[in-house]
C-alpha cells in the first residue's frame, strides 16, 4: 500500500442548526444560523446576522461587544490548532511533541506555509533558497549603526524589517505568487541576519556576515557569537536547544502579534511592513516580553533562601507577581513547557547550575507541589523555561524577544498568506460602541486663537 495523505478537511462552514432570538424591545423573533467548521467541530454564528435585529428600519442594527476579542473568531484558519483545556498544540494536524522531536525548523516553516510536509526535493530547494538570501544590503548596516549603543534590540529589529520594504518595492505585488514567494523566502532568510546584527550593535562588536556552509541555526549562532576564529563551531547542545525552541515558537494561532499581522496585512501592504507590525506587537511585555519578566523576577528574589518568602507574598497578594506560571490559553499544562523542561535539564547538565538557576528550580519545585498553585493550574509555562535556557546560552535578557520574533516570522508569514487567499477577508475594520458626547455647539475657550499673528496697531 502506498503512503497516501489524508484528504484535507473542508474550509467551508456547515449549517447545523439555528439560534432563535426574541427581542424583548420589539417582541420580534429572529433566526440565526449556527455554523460548524473543521474536524474539531467549532461552532459559531455570523456577527453580521445580528444586524437584522433593529428597533426601527433606520437603526444600524445589533452589534456584538467583545473587548480583546475573547470570544470572537476573526477568521477561518487551517494552520494551528490549540485546545487549552486539554493542553494540545498542533501545526497542520501534527502534534507539537512529534515535530519538536523529529523535525527541523525549516521543515516546520514549510509545513506551516504549505499545509503538508515537504518532499526531499522540496526541502532541499527551500533550504537552498533561504540560504541564498541570508545577506542584507550594506545600507542596512549603516541604518542599524544609526541607533544608540543602548537601543533595545526589538526596536532595532522592528525598524530594520520595516526598512526592508524600501529595498524590495516589488514586494508590494502581493497577489503575484512569484513575488509573494520571494518575499517570504527573503524574510525567513534575513531575520536571523538582522537579529544578529542588532545583537552585535548593542555589544559594540563588528557585524559578522552569514556563513552559508552552516545550517539555519548554526549560521545564526555564528553571526551572534563568532569572534576571531576562522570557522565557527557551535555547541551542539545549544544548536539542538535553539532548533527546538524555534519550532515551539513558530506559531500559536490568533494571538496578539498574529492578529496584528493579519489586520495590517488586510490593507494589502507589503509583507515586510506586515511582519514589522507583528514584531511591534510582540515587543509588549504581555506578549513576547514575558520570558524577560521571568529573569527580572529571579533577580528580584536574589537568593534561593528568599524563595519561600517570595511565594508567600504571591499567595497573600502583597505585591509580588509570579512570572512564567500559568497561561491565558492553556488551562492545564502548557504542552510546550513539557518539551522545554526536558531541554532545559539537558542544557543545565552541560553548563551547570548557578545561583539564579537554583532560584528558578526552587520556584519550580514549590509551584509543582504547593496546592495553592496546583489547584489554580499555575504550572510553569514555556516562558519560564525558555528564559532560563536563553540565559544559560549567554543571551542578554532584552534579546529574548528578538529570538522569539525570528521563530515566529514563519507563523506570521503563513497567517498573512492564508489571509490573502481567503476570499471572505476584507480590510480589518472593527466596530465601536460610541460613549462620547452627543452633538453640541462649538464655543472656543481660547482668548487668542492666533498667538503668533501680528497684533493690530492701537487706535490713535
Amino acid at each position: 500500500m502506498g503512503n497516501t495523505q489524508p484528504t484535507p478537511p473542508s474550509s467551508e462552514l456547515r449549517e447545523t442548526g439555528t439560534l432563535d432570538i426574541k427581542d424583548s424591545r420589539t417582541s420580534k423573533s429572529y433566526s440565526v444560523k449556527i455554523l460548524e467548521g473543521g474536524v474539531e467541530g467549532d461552532t459559531a454564528v455570523r456577527a453580521m446576522d445580528f444586524r437584522q435585529i433593529k428597533t426601527s428600519p433606520d437603526e444600524f442594527g445589533l452589534m456584538t461587544y467583545d473587548p480583546a476579542f475573547m470570544n470572537t473568531a476573526s477568521c477561518k484558519s487551517a494552520i494551528t490548532f490549540i485546545d487549552g483545556e486539554k493542553g494540545i498544540l498542533r501545526y497542520r494536524g501534527y502534534p507539537i511533541e512529534q515535530l519538536a522531536e523529529k523535525s527541523t525548523f525549516l521543515e516546520v516553516a514549510w509545513l506551516l506555509r504549505h499545509g503538508e510536509l515537504p518532499t526531499q526535493g522540496e526541502y532541499d530547494q527551500w533550504v537552498h533558497d533561504i540560504t541564498y538570501h541570508t545577506y542584507v544590503h550594506e545600507n542596512i548596516k549603516t541604518f542599524l549603526q544609526g541607533f544608540r549603543y543602548d537601543a533595545h534590540p526589538m526596536s532595532m529589529l522592528c525598524s530594520a524589517v520595516a526598512a526592508l520594504s524600501s529595498f524590495y518595492p516589488e514586494a508590494k505585488q502581493i497577489h503575484d505568487p512569484e513575488q509573494r514567494n520571494i518575499a517570504i523566502v527573503r524574510l525567513l532568510a534575513k531575520l536571523p541576519t538582522l537579529a544578529a546584527f542588532c545583537y552585535r550593535h548593542v555589544k559594540g562588536l563588528p557585524f559578522i556576515y552569514p556563513d552559508n556552509d552552516l545550517s539555519y541555526v548554526e549560521n545564526f549562532l555564528s553571526m551572534v557569537a563568532r569572534m576571531s576564529e576562522s570557522k565557527y563551531e557551535a555547541n551542539p547542545v545549544f544548536v539542538k536547544a535553539l532548533e527546538i525552541l524555534f519550532i515551539l515558537h513558530a506559531d500559536h494561532e490568533q494571538n496578539c502579534s498574529a492578529s496584528a499581522v493579519r489586520a495590517v496585512g488586510s490593507s494589502q501592504v507589503d509583507p515586510f511592513s506586515a511582519i514589522a507590525a507583528g514584531i511591534a506587537a510582540l515587543y509588549g511585555p504581555l506578549h513576547g516580553g514575558a520570558n524577560e519578566q521571568v529573569l527580572r523576577m529571579i533577580k528580584e528574589i536574589g537568593d534561593k533562601k528568599n524563595v519561600a518568602a517570595f511565594i508567600e507574598n504571591v499567595k497573600s497578594g502583597k505585591g509580588a507577581k509570579l512570572m512564567g506560571f500559568g497561561h491565558r490559553v492553556y488551562k492545564s499544562y502548557d504542552p510546550r513547557a513539557k518539551i522545554v523542561k526536558k531541554l532545559a535539564d539537558e542544557v543545565f547538565a552541560q553548563i551547570g547550575v548557578d545561583k539564579d538557576l537554583e532560584i528558578a528550580l526552587e520556584l519550580e519545585r514549590i509551584a509543582l507541589s504547593d496546592d495553592y498553585f496546583v489547584s489554580r493550574k499555575l504550572y510553569p509555562n514555556v516562558d519560564f523555561y525558555t528564559g532560563l535556557i536563553y540565559r544559560s546560552m549567554a543571551f542578554p535578557t532584552d534579546f529574548f524577544t528578538v529570538l522569539f520574533a525570528v521563530a515566529r516570522t514563519s507563523g506570521w508569514l503563513a497567517q498573512w498568506e492564508e489571509m490573502l487567499n481567503d476570499k471572505e477577508q476584507k480590510i480589518a475594520r472593527p466596530r465601536q460602541i460610541y460613549v462620547g458626547y452627543g452633538e453640541r455647539p462649538f464655543k472656543s475657550k481660547l482668548t487668542n486663537h492666533f498667538p503668533n499673528a501680528k497684533k493690530p496697531a492701537p487706535a490713535k
